[in-house]
């Protein structure tokens, strides 16, 4: 990573939430890391990463964090803000990791779902992320405006929202929704639907 802050141009391609999302094979992850202090915490370090040649960008962050000595007896906050949300592999190594460390939170934001069709396992990744206590979001326009203030090398304060932003942020909420979603629960309303004759 050459600076902390990110080309314009280069987060406004990867973190478009466009419905096809056709050519975007990096993912990029802006980051925060803060340490919880009793009722206060403080930032330790910000910046964004992006994949390498066969190395996912969660394990690129991973790798990065592993260097760190973090204490033990602190909790701390790391909060992504992701162009795409972690394959299932990744999700299961970043569950490992957040097992061996209990004294790490993460709130992870995404741009867009990784290919979450019925028929991958993906969608199982980011159930496997919630159960072990990661929060999982779509980001939305106020998500954008802070990393734009907060990642993006630009003099430009105001973040204007590309046509579609918010339409596709709510498609995409439900998506997840339904992905994180006991799968107990589908059960009730199939059985609701057969009951309606539905």
């Amino acid at each position: 990573m050459d600076s902390c802050l990110m080309v314009k141009k280069k987060f406004l391609y990867h973190f478009k939430n466009a419905r096809w999302a056709k050519g975007r094979h990096e993912t990029y992850i802006c980051y925060i890391v803060k340490r919880r202090d009793s009722d206060t915490s403080s930032s330790l370090d910000f910046g964004f990463l992006r994949n390498k040649p066969g190395v996912h960008a969660e394990m690129v962050f991973l790798h990065l964090l592993t260097g760190w000595d973090l204490n033990p007896e602190r909790t701390y906050r790391l909060t992504w803000f992701s162009s795409w949300s972690p394959c299932y592999e990744c999700a299961l190594r970043v569950v490992e990791f957040l097992r061996a460390r209990p004294n790490l939170r993460l709130r992870l934001f995404v741009a867009r779902l990784y290919y979450c069709g019925d028929k991958t396992l993906q969608p199982e990744g980011l159930r496997r992320l919630q159960q072990a206590g990661v929060s999982l979001w779509i980001m939305t326009y106020k998500d954008y405006f802070y990393c734009w203030n907060t990642f993006v090398a630009t003099k430009d304060k105001g973040f204007k929202a590309w046509e579609g932003l918010h339409e596709n942020s709510v498609r995409l909420s439900r998506l997840l929704r339904r992905i994180l979603q006991p799968l107990d629960e589908f059960d009730d309303f199939r059985d609701a639907f057969k009951l309606l004759g539905l």
